[in-house]
């Protein structure tokens, strides 16, 4: 009775419930899981420890990474684990648990795009697995190849991608309403000892930058987050140099409603003729609209979208 006792105590916990419901999905690493529940990392490696210590979960090194996993003893030894499952399902369609389903899909789709980890070792073809030949590298490869620009990242977060275009920008200005956002954008930016981004508090449909000073203006899965697209898309276009490029990465239209309250969407994407035309009636010309990411179950597609700046003619 006593370690029935200690056992219903630790799964009293939704934290711990939620990460043995996404570990029955795949096996995953710290930082993984702390992407996928959106909590504190040291709380994630506590919680794994206690589920560790109870026999729940196991552990095992692959590569430079420590990976869990469920325990077999959970899964095949225990009545306990079919209620679990069934709660599981049950709580499926919540706003907090199709939360951490989309984020999981999201660490599994960056899995399958770096080489080194796109298959599962009784499928892996050895011919891919170059040490170093992953998608993040030549995206700073193909930086490299473009002259240096000025770039604006609009609604940048946490500044991960703001970060990644200092690698082959000139300048970066990197905009988000969020000053707490802002102030772990620029504690990163310290760590990483990049000095060539400048950090603005500001709306995406009133972006603090002159206008005609920027080559190229980033709206990375923004745009759904703007109270007014159309305005957002038209300032973008307000502070690009002629020639400059708008360049949009955005989801898809979608049925999932629980984005909303979750994760703070305005918009549940945008269809593919929605998104062309907002660069459009925005002045834009060449536009281009095509599929950028795509993984089999997930409910979300992610669109890429450009456009370029006509010259304005000059008068006479």
């Amino acid at each position: 009775m006593r370690e029935a006792s200690s056992l219903y105590r630790l799964l009293g916990d939704d934290a711990r419930l939620r990460l043995l419901r996404v570990l029955s999905r795949d096996h995953f690493n710290v930082k993984e899981l702390t992407g996928i529940l959106g909590l504190a990392q040291s709380g994630v490696s506590r919680h794994l420890g206690l589920l560790k210590d109870a026999g729940l979960v196991t552990e095992e090194r692959e590569g430079a990474f420590t990976y869990y996993r469920l325990s077999p003893s959970l899964t095949e030894g225990q009545a306990l684990w079919p209620l679990l499952r069934a709660q599981f399902d049950d709580a499926a369609g919540t706003a907090a648990l199709k939360a951490d389903d989309a984020r999981l899909q999201e660490v599994l789709r960056l899995r399958r795009e770096n080489f080194d980890r796109y298959a599962s070792a009784d499928t892996r073809d050895s011919r891919q697995l170059v040490p170093g030949r992953s998608w993040a590298a030549w995206s700073r490869a193909l930086g490299l190849l473009l002259p240096p620009l000025d770039v604006a990242d609009l609604g940048c977060g946490e500044g991960y991608l703001a970060l990644e275009a200092a690698q082959w920008a000139r300048k970066v200005i990197a905009v988000d309403r969020s000053a707490d956002v802002l102030g772990r954008a620029r504690a990163l930016a310290t760590r990483r000892q990049v000095k060539n981004v400048t950090w603005k508090r500001g709306e995406l449909e009133r972006v603090p930058i002159d206008d005609n000073s920027i080559d190229v203006a980033l709206l990375s899965q923004a745009l759904h987050h703007a109270a007014d697209p159309a305005k957002a898309v038209g300032e973008a276009v307000r502070i690009l140099r002629d020639d400059g490029r708008v360049l949009v990465l955005d989801l898809r239209s979608h049925d999932e409603s629980w984005v909303r309250d979750a994760l703070g969407d305005q918009w549940q994407g945008f269809a593919d003729d929605q998104l062309r035309a907002l660069l459009t009636d925005a002045g834009l010309v060449d536009v281009r609209v095509r599929v950028g990411a795509r993984m089999h179950r997930d409910p979300f597609v992610v669109l890429v979208a450009a456009g370029c700046k006509p010259r304005r003619r000059k008068l006479k």
